[in-house]
């Protein structure tokens, strides 16, 4: 075997660190400002720092940086400037650029260095040199998280924490309250995107719960402030309240800087094609990344960089507007898209064709309860541009309408259907829900229920439900009544100046003066959280899941569901109320007395045993 060969004692050279360290330490803090920002020049700068990296010669000023990738005239200018001002503060005989701070060795020579590294006295096996050492991997500092100013995270925060703030706070808010108050804070709309874009300033709040900087709990959800959140809120007044004038060499730089991005993005042009979609590296959401279009756009909708309104028809649109006003809106009949699709394709032309015919303004969309409702929708003007209109605010009127032909009333009755739709046309948040039945002739002798049975259903449904029932001949005929409802609530609400409020918040339910009046509500909620709160297979409360049960129970409606409700929210309250009571015969009469409907009647021992039966018998029922 032969010999093995000596072992090679060899010495780390140190590597030489950047040149110019002033110019690398001042686009690293120009890079830092621009990603604070969202700003996409942020790229240019670490672009413009790699190439700096990776030049090993001194630069006595600015203008010898172009022949360096990434380096234009805004760059060059911007570090001239400052580059000036250093010299100013330190006086003219200061330091050259390229030459380091005195008392550390010269790191800008290319000539290997001559101090001993403590590593090379130990020795390392291999290649003479000091290509033995690995390069130890520089640790990358985290950056804290502070949303831009006027942001939606920077807003959520600052609603919430002055909020907090009120003596008898109750300490969270709900999600439309939250948006209606962040709104004033925000430069972007809480609901609708911008154009090109699936985002709103609401997306900003994934991050801030991502953070912990917000809980959200409880559904409805609840918003409310954690301790690193109440911290970061704190801070962002304090700067708020704090204001500064900047000086003039900021103004300048401030101008210089967008100089450089106007030469990045290009100066006055719109970009239709511009995405949101693009993750960032500081892991902030779209929402708070505005772009140079996004700045752009900001100016052609009637707001300068200041936030001071200029003349501009957009300008009437601010969506921190709480109410449309007469003649702000106009009244639409939404049709559900299941009306105009699959089925008999004839019949269900005949209606869209009958609509056109009649000269109603409609609109197909996806409802999530009923079949027919109206809008009142805000008038926008397009604003030069921009490709497509504002989506103007839409609220939802208080009636809606479920269609029944015979032979769906039949289907839906036997599947269960039928009482199911009338609970959530019942709790869905319109004052007036109404059942246009269509009669089918001599087809409802072919049906799987006789016809009086139906007929009573629709009787019940009128006298026991309270619900307003529509009966027509044919499609013709309900095309008919839709005109006619359309005209009528066009004319019903002219005058009338529309609120918008909110079914999450805490004692903002209908007046029942105005119901009584018969003159319509201006109080109404928006089409997305009525559509919202009215998913089918959504997420549900205990006390929902113990309606549906109470009302699986032969003969126990839904106002008498909603009455035991009132006493009983949950099964462990009813439960409870069943081990309190003395004798059997208590707990069988513990539901009789209690009242529901207008005319408050007694729920009854038959339905009262029945239902403790139910929750209190052990093992399977007789």
């Amino acid at each position: 075997m032969p010999a093995s060969e000596p072992v090679r004692l060899g010495r780390k050279r140190n590597l030489p660190s950047c040149p110019n360290p002033l110019f690398l330490a001042w686009l690293t803090e120009l890079r830092d400002q621009a990603r604070e920002k969202g700003l996409k020049i942020q790229f240019t700068y670490q672009k413009a720092i790699s190439s700096l990296n990776k030049y090993p010669l001194p630069l006595q000023n600015a203008k010898e940086a172009k022949i360096l990738q990434n380096f234009g005239d805004g760059i060059c200018k911007i570090l001239d400037e400052r580059l000036q001002r250093y010299r100013r503060e330190n006086g003219p005989d200061s330091l050259p650029e390229g030459l380091p701070p005195p008392g550390r060795p010269d790191n800008n020579s290319l000539a290997p260095s001559r101090k001993k590294n403590a590593a090379g006295d130990q020795g390392k096996e291999g290649g003479g040199g000091g290509g033995g050492g690995k390069k130890k991997k520089k640790k990358r500092r985290m950056r804290e998280y502070v949303p831009q100013k006027r942001s939606g995270g920077y807003a959520v925060l600052l609603t919430l924490y002055r909020q907090s703030q009120i003596a008898g706070s109750k300490g969270y808010m709900f999600k439309m309250e939250l948006q209606a108050e962040a709104q004033l804070l925000c430069d972007k709309s809480f609901t609708v995107p911008d154009l090109g874009s699936k985002y709103t300033a609401w997306s900003s709040v994934s991050t801030l719960i991502h953070k912990n900087f917000i809980t959200k709990t409880h559904n409805p959800a609840r918003y409310s402030l954690t301790e690193e959140g109440l911290a970061l809120a704190e801070r962002l007044e304090s700067v708020e309240e704090d204001t500064k004038d900047c000086s003039e060499g900021d103004r300048e730089e401030a101008r210089s800087e967008e100089e450089v991005e106007e030469e990045e993005c290009g100066a006055g042009l719109v970009d239709l094609t511009a995405s949101d979609d693009e993750e960032e590296e500081d892991g902030t959401s779209p929402a708070e990344r505005p772009t140079c279009v996004a700045q752009q756009r900001s100016e052609v909708d009637g707001m300068s960089f200041s936030g001071k309104p200029q003349n501009s028809q957009a300008t009437s649109r601010k969506p921190n507007a709480g109410c449309l006003l007469p003649g702000a809106y106009e009244v639409i009949l939404c049709v559900d898209f299941i009306e105009t699709t699959g089925g008999s394709n004839h019949r269900k032309d005949e209606l869209v064709k009958e609509l056109q015919r009649n000269g109603v303004n409609f609109d197909v969309r996806k409802l999530n309860v009923g079949d027919f409702l109206w809008v009142a929708r805000e008038k926008v003007a397009p604003v030069p541009g921009q490709l497509r209109a504002p989506t103007g605010r839409e609220l939802v009127l208080d009636y809606i309408i479920e269609r029944k032909r015979m032979d769906d009333l039949c289907g839906s009755i036997i599947d269960g259907r039928f009482r199911e739709q009338k609970f959530r046309l019942k709790r869905c948040g319109l004052r007036r829900p109404c059942y246009l039945v269509e009669e089918c002739g001599s087809a409802a002798s072919h049906l799987s229920l006789p016809e009086t049975t139906l007929q009573q259903a629709i009787v019940n449904t009128q006298v026991v439900d309270g619900f307003f029932v529509k009966r027509v001949q044919d499609v013709r005929e309900s095309a008919a009544y839709l005109t006619v409802m359309t005209r009528y609530l066009i004319k019903l609400y002219q005058n009338c100046t529309l609120i918008c409020r909110s079914r999450e918040l805490e004692g903002d339910g209908g007046s029942d003066e105005e119901e009584e009046r018969g003159t319509p509500s201006c109080s109404l909620i928006s089409f997305a959280e009525f559509n919202h709160g009215a998913v089918k297979n959504k997420c549900q409360t205990v006390r929902e899941v113990f309606a549906r049960q109470l009302m699986q129970v032969s003969g126990l409606s839904g106002d008498k569901a909603a009455a035991i409700l009132e006493q009983y929210s949950t099964p462990h309250s009813l439960l409870t109320a069943y081990e309190r009571c003395a004798s059997e015969a208590q707990k069988e009469k513990l539901l009789s007395s209690i009242r529901h409907g207008k005319l408050k009647r007694n729920l009854g021992p038959a339905l009262s045993r029945t239902v403790y039966q139910l929750y209190c018998t052990q093992g399977a029922l007789s």
